[in-house]
């Protein structure tokens, strides 16, 4: 039987424990409370959760996009480098920083450092906001599911009461004569089920319409299927993973051999490999490749520090945990952009267009625009279509499970004493946390949702990410000292990080990501939505967002001197300064197969 965590002395069950005061999952922490803390029972769950999370809906359709945006096989050269010497460093400090204190990111960064105790707090936030959109993307795939239990798709034929004048379906483009081209200013009929049929889109976000029932019954189907993912903790989180995580790849894979073989797929994968050298020298593209390191493997949003935060204390092998999530990762990237773009040769091959970029769509739109126009032309187009559903919303539900259990693993980490509120038990305290999430998400689902999911995506995961990682590997590689953090790492596997990490986390990232900050503020863009425009209101709702994860960090600050003790002078120092006593914390797993904490650190 697969289980996930164990509790107490059960761990270590087989283990003798008379020649210890407490055993492992019994420790004392520096605060003087008992370490019961959830574990992985096996180390393959946390791979899976971990996996599951970072392989999510980003590497579907915004790695495809990006790269068709940034001149298609030039975009893996920045990509590539960024995650050398920025994606994998900093998904190591988080694992090393999760896995040694012991805490989610609000406890671990109040020990750490406690004037950036802020950035944990920001880290949850940003996490918070993005579950309550996140799942609706959850809830169009469901709907699409459910669409395509038909005899004929929906989105196949033009001859629906939603569609439109302008659109032009794959039966319209089969009865084209040869060299004849199709009518300016048509819409596929996929384009118009997704926004007519399924959004029932309105003609901006002044007008937010009625609500869309069908699609508010289905954010409740995901919220009950996240609900069940976690409700035990990671124990339910590990055994599902088996299936979230693993599905998608076979499907994958299926889908690649089967886009391979269809007329137009080598134009397709050619476009994606082929690069634009010149789209190099443009710093839009590097700002790209570093945002979908952060958003893909899930850095600065606290997930990985939680995950890490149930390992055992002497876990040996977080540094190849790390580099087999960071290129399990970009592979299933690179296997999606196969896939994609494979049918999107084909889709220019019967659609007659001139460019592979003539059928590309951005955003959520490569899913739920460009593949299903595909599949009516195949063979059994209801399995395809099936299978393709089920298998974005296992790639959703991986990361939206893992985004709450960061919520919860915060508050039952930094508020013990609310316990009363839900009795002590995890599964009352999952569903406090999915309700509220799934009434702060029903805007989403009305007739101008899609406006408001834009809005929320553009200012959480595009403009507050890269403010948070950068204060992130500055209070750690900084203020708490790399070196010291490498020392950490050898106090829990008996072997200190590379020194090329320590390099990194000191000088490469820190440099990096101000660059990218200082280039997202030279080169702002407003957000749009299909060439929409949003109205000044709404571009102040949407810094309001954004603010408030980011104003967590000075608060935060200002809370921490505030709070400590002595003349101002003596409170920022005292905030400067870490709480954990390395020796003394360590020392308390050197029973249960930890390494000696002692170090001759002028060797290093």
């Amino acid at each position: 039987m697969v289980t996930g965590f164990s509790f107490g002395g059960n761990t270590h069950s087989r283990r003798t424990v008379s020649t210890r005061a407490r055993s492992m999952n019994q420790l004392s922490t520096d605060d003087g409370v008992v370490d019961n803390r959830q574990r992985w029972d096996k180390k393959s769950h946390f791979i899976l959760v971990c996996v599951g999370y970072a392989v999510g809906l980003g590497n579907v359709w915004r790695f495809p996009y990006l790269c068709y945006l940034s001149g298609g096989g030039a975009f893996l050269i920045p990509y590539f480098l960024m995650l050398v010497v920025c994606g994998i460093p900093m998904l190591l400090l988080e694992f090393a920083i999760g896995q040694f204190v012991r805490y989610g990111p609000v406890g671990a960064f109040a020990r750490i450092c406690p004037i950036f105790k802020g950035v944990g707090v920001a880290t949850v936030t940003m996490t918070f906001f993005l579950t309550t959109y996140y799942n609706v993307i959850i809830a169009w795939a469901i709907f699409y599911l459910f669409s395509s239990f038909q005899s004929e798709l929906p989105w196949a034929s033009c001859n629906h009461t939603w569609n439109t004048e302008d659109c032009f379906s794959h039966e319209d483009y089969d009865e084209l004569e040869e060299g004849e081209l199709p009518p300016n200013s048509t819409v596929s009929a996929s384009e118009e089920f997704f926004h007519h049929r399924v959004l029932g889109k309105t003609e901006g976000i002044e007008d937010m319409g009625g609500m869309r029932w069908e699609l508010l019954g289905c954010l409740a189907l995901a919220y009950i299927a996240v609900y069940f993912c976690i409700f035990k903790g990671v124990k339910s989180s590990g055994r599902v993973v088996y299936v979230t995580a693993l599905f998608p790849y076979f499907l994958l894979v299926t889908l690649m051999v089967t886009g391979f073989t269809l007329p137009g797929a080598f134009e397709g994968i050619k476009f994606f490999f082929l690069p634009k050298w010149e789209l190099l020298l443009d710093a839009q593209v590097w700002k790209a490749a570093a945002a979908q390191n952060f958003n893909s493997i899930g850095i600065a949003f606290g997930s990985m520090i939680a995950f890490a935060s149930f390992n055992d204390f002497h876990n040996k092998s977080i540094v190849r945990d790390t580099l087999t999530i960071c290129f399990t990762n970009s592979l299933t990237s690179i296997l999606a952009c196969s896939v994609i773009f494979s049918v999107l040769g084909y889709i220019a091959e019967i659609q007659n267009a001139p460019s592979i970029g003539e059928v590309v769509a951005s955003g959520p739109g490569l899913v739920f625009m460009v593949y299903p126009a595909a599949f009516p032309t195949m063979v059994v187009p209801q399995l395809w279509a099936v299978l393709f559903f089920i298998m974005l919303i296992c790639l959703g539900l991986d990361s939206q499970f893992a985004m709450v259990e960061v919520v919860i693993t915060t508050i039952t980490d930094t508020f013990p004493h609310w316990k009363y509120l839900y009795w002590d038990r995890k599964e009352i305290l999952a569903a406090y946390v999915c309700i509220f999430t799934f009434l702060c998400g029903i805007p989403c689902v009305m007739e101008g949702g899609i406006y408001f999911f834009q809005l929320m995506d553009w200012y959480t995961c595009i403009v507050s990410v890269g403010f948070i990682a950068f204060f992130e590997v500055i209070a750690v590689g900084w203020f708490y000292d790399a070196r010291r953090l490498s020392r950490n790492i050898q106090q829990m596997t008996g072997v200190r990080a590379n020194y090329y990490f320590v390099v990194c986390w000191m000088v490469l990232a820190p440099l990096l990501l101000l660059a990218i900050l200082i280039f997202s503020i030279v080169d702002y863009e407003v957000v749009e939505y299909g060439g929409y425009s949003y109205p000044a209101w709404a571009e102040c709702f949407g810094w309001l967002i954004a603010l408030v994860s980011i104003a967590c960090i000075p608060v935060g600050a200002i809370h921490a001197v505030m709070t400590a003790k002595g003349s101002l002078r003596e409170r920022l120092i005292s905030s400067l300064k870490t709480t954990l006593d390395d020796e003394r914390h360590a020392a308390k797993f050197m029973a249960d197969g930890g390494y000696s904490a002692v170090y001759d650190q002028s060797k290093f």
